[in-house]
């Protein structure tokens, strides 16, 4: 029953934002770079935000210091979607947020510093990345949904966080998807939606980590990893600027210039996604190498595809020249 209360809060706060968003037309607006065509709402991911906040109101208030991290990326990336902020500020924020996330583990002290300090800088890429691949419908929410799912099988084994916490969190996920997973999105994540939903699953996959002390859970991130780091070394490689919006994803490719269905190309990297977490979790193979034998496939793959596919989007660069 508390459940099916907070799903019913988080539509009617949903709705509530779409009237607000509208009101101040806080609008995604399409150019060379988008996957969309038509002026779209931004922000809706605001709802993984409010599912955390009505978490600790109905289950108790049992990670302070993670939600105040959260609260605060999650403003600053709201803001951002409102008015463009200086890269600087937002990274200086997100790694305040990382800090607090990583208090609530319990894993700041001065013995282990230079290990903190790495661990916060991969924290704070793995956020931004996932924020680098929310760009065309249902990718964000089915994504989200394809890590979720295995986190919440694994803590039903080893009970490293709430139970309540990863069910609001996919109760918040739902009504997400519900307005953005479908051919004519209502809304977009937005910056707000993107960070606080990758912030809030990396919280969850640290505490396995940390518990476990198994870094091979990872890969639960493998299929996002591979395209985001991929894409990057790519374009450094074209000698790009990094900070400028493009459409070289993988996914990008095959929803604009292969014309694949959107929500074809976010059910292909959910799905995919699935598979590979099912064959860490239940297959009878050293963790390691099987994250090892996933890289080097989903490496092979994009590479491949790439080479197939690229001069595809070449010839569209080519054609917006013109």
């Amino acid at each position: 029953m508390i459940f099916a209360i907070i799903l019913v809060l988080l539509f009617l706060l949903e709705i509530a934002y779409f009237l607000v968003a509208d009101r101040f037309n806080i609008i995604d607006k399409p150019n060379l770079r988008s996957s969309h065509t038509s002026v779209t709402l931004r922000g809706g991911g605001i709802v993984f935000l409010l599912g955390a906040w009505l978490c600790a109101m109905f289950f108790g208030m049992t990670y302070p210091w993670f939600l105040l991290g959260l609260s605060l990326i999650s403003l600053i990336s709201f803001i951002d979607d409102i008015h463009s902020l200086p890269d600087s500020l937002r990274l200086v924020i997100q790694f305040v947020a990382m800090g607090l996330m990583f208090y609530q583990f319990g894993i700041l002290n001065l013995n282990d510093w230079w290990m903190v300090i790495i661990a916060l800088i991969v924290s704070v890429g793995i956020i931004n990345a996932y924020n680098f691949m929310d760009g065309i419908n249902g990718i964000t929410g089915g994504y989200s949904i394809a890590v979720l799912v295995p986190l919440l099988y694994l803590n039903s084994k080893f009970d490293f966080i709430s139970q309540s916490f990863l069910y609001v969190t996919g109760l918040s996920l739902l009504v997400f998807c519900f307005f953005n997973f479908r051919k004519k999105a209502k809304c977009f994540a937005g910056d707000v939606g993107s960070i606080s939903i990758a912030f809030i699953l990396l919280f969850a996959l640290g505490r396995l980590i940390l518990q476990t002390g198994d870094l091979s859970y990872l890969c639960l991130l493998a299929v996002y990893g591979a395209d985001a780091i991929l894409t990057i070394c790519h374009r450094i490689q074209l000698h790009e600027n990094l900070g400028e919006a493009h459409r070289k994803h993988a996914y990008q490719i095959m929803a604009n210039e292969l014309k694949i269905p959107h929500v074809t190309v976010s059910s292909f990297y959910m799905v995919l996604q699935l598979i590979i977490s099912a064959g860490l979790v239940f297959l009878p193979i050293n963790h390691y190498l099987y994250l090892g034998i996933v890289i080097l496939v989903l490496v092979i793959a994009y590479i491949l595809f790439m080479k197939r596919n690229y001069v595809l989007h070449e010839q569209y660069l080519k054609s917006k020249a013109l």
